[in-house]
């Protein structure tokens, strides 16, 4: 409640102010837009004795219909064909309603849509004629204002270009703030209103005044978005924003992933990924009885050495192939061995399994399992899995999603490694080293979700596992 002398006292500052209800209900200690408006009211008709003239239509009650000279008319349609907003145009030249200033252009544009008409009804047009001419505006070149639609999307286009090679945008992904660089350019250059060039440039009004009050400011990102790009670099571009996140997390950066999405969408920083043209299959009927499917597509390990997954994979070199037979560890994703060879034979997957078996501990039997290729029904392979204790456990006929965990790992390891790039001029030897390299930084360095953002070696350093 207020007391009948802060009432007076409040409602003298008030009038004497010049501000309106609404704009004065916003100050620290004023009562809000209707009490300032009834107590102006009361001043007018004589029940608070202020010592202010309080004349009709005083702060925020003034007549939604005055009357307004066409020199101020004209000058509220030039500003907001300017792009400018209707509640900014009123407070420049004292206008009592901003709805006045949109009734006054829509009047002006549909006197001068119907004088075209008229035009166009008594004599044809030359080149160029029957436009909305822009030369009305201040400080706008004769030249500028003979702009057509077509030209200014042609001007539009050339400034897209002219940026697209210095810059190296990609034109499906030009980001807003670009768009109002973009924006603010051409309404130099043009002259033209804002709502054609944001109609053009596919932005929202909001969104273009959001980034415009940003353009001088220095981008507060400048120093994630250098690291993002270095990192993306540094493995090999393999990592999507979640990766790149979760690096740089554990380097202390706290930055959200969309933030991340968003720099690597607006740096052009994709991971590539094409899907398989041809399938290919090892499978070569039934050689042997088939072991019992004992994973049922459960592809989780408690402990390491416990489920392994093996397969045969194919990497096509112009006049040569490479075949990679790997055994996964389902415990972490680790490849615990792997051989490469030019042929997919028994030698390739005995050798690898050779090795996978030195490197287990005394009372580790882990379950093998794979797919019903003939290179695990052979007498050599099975040998093999007995004497080392080894359980067997296959994959139903035909059915890659039974084994699909180790065909992720097919899938990662030609996306991040192989697709997108020229092997022209590689050889064998030479593709055989870059392949382990690979696999050791998938082992040693490759950070994983699953594992809360570590490499598979790291998880096994964190648990005590390894030395």
């Amino acid at each position: 409640m207020y007391r009948w002398e802060e009432k007076v006292r409040i409602t003298e500052e008030f009038l004497e102010s010049g501000l309106t209800a609404a704009e004065a209900g916003r100050r620290t200690g004023w009562p809000n837009v209707a009490l300032l408006r009834r107590w102006a009211a009361e001043a007018q008709d004589g029940i608070l004795p202020v010592r202010v003239a309080v004349h009709k239509g005083h702060a925020g009650q003034r007549l939604r219909h005055a009357h307004y000279s066409p020199e101020t008319k004209a000058e509220a349609v030039r500003l907001y064909d300017m792009g400018r907003r209707p509640a900014e145009i009123a407070r420049l030249l004292g206008i009592g309603c901003k709805d006045n200033v949109r009734a006054w252009w829509k009047k002006a544009a549909a006197t001068a849509r119907l004088q075209r008409q008229d035009t166009l009804r008594s004599r044809p047009l030359a080149s160029g004629e029957g436009m909305v001419p822009v030369a009305a505006k201040k400080d706008v070149p004769p030249e500028v204002a003979a702009l057509s639609a077509s030209e200014l999307e042609n001007a539009c286009l050339r400034a897209v270009l002219a940026d697209l090679k210095a810059g190296g945008w990609d034109p499906g992904s030009i980001s807003n703030r670009k768009k109002a660089e973009l924006g603010e350019r051409l309404r130099l250059e043009t002259g033209r209103a804002l709502r054609e060039i944001t109609a053009f440039l596919g932005i929202s009004k909001s969104s273009y005044e959001y980034h415009r009050k940003r353009l001088g400011r220095p981008d507060r990102r400048a120093a994630v978005r250098a690291r993002v790009a270095e990192l993306f670099w540094e493995n090999g571009a393999r990592y999507g924003y979640r990766g790149i996140w979760a690096s740089l997390r554990s380097e202390g950066v706290r930055v959200s992933e969309k933030v991340v999405r968003r720099i690597m969408r607006e740096g052009g920083l994709r991971v590539r990924y094409t899907p398989r043209a041809k399938r290919w299959s090892s499978y070569a009927g039934e050689a042997s009885p088939a072991p019992e499917n004992l994973v049922r597509r459960d592809f989780h390990a408690g402990l390491p050495n416990f489920l392994w997954l093996t397969d045969i994979t194919e990497f096509r070199l112009g006049p040569c192939k490479c075949y990679l037979s790997p055994v996964i560890d389902c415990f972490e994703g680790m490849v615990v061995a792997w051989r490469a060879s030019r042929r997919p034979d028994a030698a390739l997957a005995n050798s690898m399994l050779d090795d996978a078996v030195a490197r287990l501990r005394p009372g580790e039997r882990p379950v093998i399992h794979s797919d019903r290729g003939a290179h695990y029904r052979w007498p050599g392979w099975i040998e093999r899995c007995d004497a080392a204790g080894l359980v067997r456990s296959m994959s139903a006929k035909g059915c890659s999603p039974d084994n699909s965990a180790c065909e992720g790992f097919f899938g990662r390891l030609k996306n991040e490694f192989f697709y997108h790039r020229d092997w022209g001029g590689v050889g064998y030897d030479e593709f055989e080293e870059m392949l382990g390299r690979y696999i050791e930084w998938y082992n040693q360095a490759r950070i994983k979700k699953s594992l809360g953002w570590m490499s598979p070696l790291a998880f096994r350093k964190s648990l005590g596992l390894v030395a």
